[in-house]
């Protein structure tokens, strides 16, 4: 028993570091590119196992940088999932108070505002392709965002 208290103790600082989408150390170059929980928990593991996020942290390797911003997206897919088929609509007609409300909490700036709706309605067909499916969503939507050299500074947010 004290063992296995031991273990969740250990993992316990990992996965309040790690970030399920895009995070650093030895772990998630691991298991790069592959999805669902298990790899997730792996990859956490591996990072709590062997300290190796907070030296790539630190030292700016394993796929970390010094520079880094915390940041978290849980509001954004919140906010898409409650809202995705009025945010489809608004995003097709290029205007409308659920793009308005995710620009805001995307912290889109006056100036790049026109360039946001410009592109979330260019790129509707993509961002939109699976209405049902927030993940997807939200994927597309942050593509989309880093293939705008205006915009990719809010695709973190995503």
């Amino acid at each position: 028993m004290k063992k296995i208290l031991l273990s969740a103790l250990m993992m316990i600082p990992a996965a309040a570091m790690a970030n399920n989408v895009g995070s650093c150390g030895l772990g998630s170059k691991v298991f790069e590119g592959q999805r669902g929980i298990v790899p997730q928990v792996l990859a956490i593991t591996t990072n709590g196992t062997f300290g190796n996020q907070t030296f790539g942290i630190t030292s700016g390797t394993l796929g970390c940088t010094q520079d880094g911003v915390v940041t978290s997206s849980w509001k954004t897919a919140m906010f898409i999932d409650g809202n995705k088929a009025q945010l489809a609509r608004d995003a097709a007609s290029g205007q409308g108070e659920t793009l308005d409300a995710l620009a805001a909490l995307l912290k889109v700036s006056a100036e790049d505002k026109a360039a946001f709706v410009a592109m979330t309605k260019a790129r509707h067909a993509d961002i939109f392709a699976s209405v049902e499916a927030t993940d997807k969503i939200a994927a597309e939507l942050k593509a989309a965002l880093m293939s705008d050299a205006t915009l990719a500074k809010y695709a973190s947010a995503v």
